[in-house]
C-alpha cells in the first residue's frame, strides 16, 4: 500500500471489536486486514455498531499515518 492520502475503494468485512466507551473500533477486510475506526466513521450517524456485523466500508489513510476504515454501513443482505 502506498499513503498517498487517498482512498482505497469500498470493501467489505465484519467488526472484529468495538469499545463504545471510547468510540474506537476495528473491522477485517475479507481479505484478513484489519483497519482501525472511530465512532465518527459510522456512516449513518449513529456511532455505535455491534461486533460481527457484516459492513462494507472505505480505506482512507488517517491522522496518525496508519490506514482505517470510513463510512462503515451494515450490509443488507450479509448472506450474498
Amino acid at each position: 500500500m502506498t499513503s498517498s492520502g487517498v482512498a482505497l475503494g469500498t470493501q467489505t468485512g465484519s467488526v472484529i471489536d468495538f469499545d463504545d466507551p471510547r468510540g474506537l473500533g476495528v473491522v477485517q477486510a475479507r481479505s484478513g486486514a484489519e483497519y482501525p475506526f472511530h465512532c465518527t466513521a459510522v456512516a449513518d450517524g449513529s456511532r455505535t455498531v455491534a461486533i460481527g456485523t457484516a459492513v462494507s466500508f472505505r480505506v482512507v489513510a488517517g491522522r496518525l499515518g496508519r490506514w482505517e476504515a470510513d463510512e462503515l454501513r451494515p450490509l443488507e443482505d450479509a448472506g450474498a
